[in-house]
C-alpha cells in the first residue's frame, strides 16, 4: 500500500467545527432557559419619593498649609459653617468625610472637628490611607 504524498490538501473537514458549535449552542439554550424560568409574582409598585436613596457626601478638605475646602472649593472657617449650616437645613443627616492631609498642623482638623460638633453633625468620617506592611 502507498501513500499518495503528491496531493495537496485543498478541502477542510468542517465536521468537528460544526460539531462543537451545535453543542456550544445546545448548551447555551439549557443555560438560558434554566436562568428564566421562576415563580410568577406581582411586584409591588415603588413610590416616586426618593426615600431610598443615599444623600449626598459632603468632603471637607485641609491641606498641608490649613487651606480649607468643601468639595473642592476653597472656603474659610465661618464660609465652612455657613454652607454646613445651609445642607443642614436641607437634610440634617448628610454625612461628612473628613480629608486632613498628614502635614497639616493638628489645630487646623480639630477646628473643623469642633464646627461639626458645634453643628451637631453626627454621620462623620475621616479619610486615612491604609498602612502597607
Amino acid at each position: 500500500m502507498q501513500l499518495n504524498e503528491d496531493k495537496a490538501y485543498d478541502d477542510i473537514n468542517v465536521t468537528p467545527m460544526l460539531d462543537l458549535a451545535y453543542v456550544l449552542l445546545i448548551v447555551f439554550i439549557i443555560m438560558t432557559t434554566a436562568t428564566v424560568q421562576g415563580i410568577k409574582v406581582n411586584l409591588p409598585k415603588a413610590s416616586d419619593a426618593p426615600s431610598l436613596s443615599k444623600p449626598k457626601t459632603v468632603a471637607i478638605t485641609i491641606t498641608d498649609n490649613g487651606k480649607i475646602f468643601i468639595d473642592a472649593i476653597p472656603v474659610t472657617l465661618d464660609e465652612l459653617e455657613t454652607r454646613l449650616k445651609a445642607l443642614q437645613a436641607e437634610n440634617p443627616e448628610f454625612p461628612v468625610v473628613v480629608r486632613g492631609d498628614g502635614a497639616t498642623q493638628y489645630d487646623n482638623v480639630v477646628a473643623v472637628l469642633a464646627l461639626l460638633g458645634k453643628l451637631n453633625i453626627t454621620q462623620l468620617g475621616l479619610v486615612t490611607q491604609r498602612l502597607v506592611k
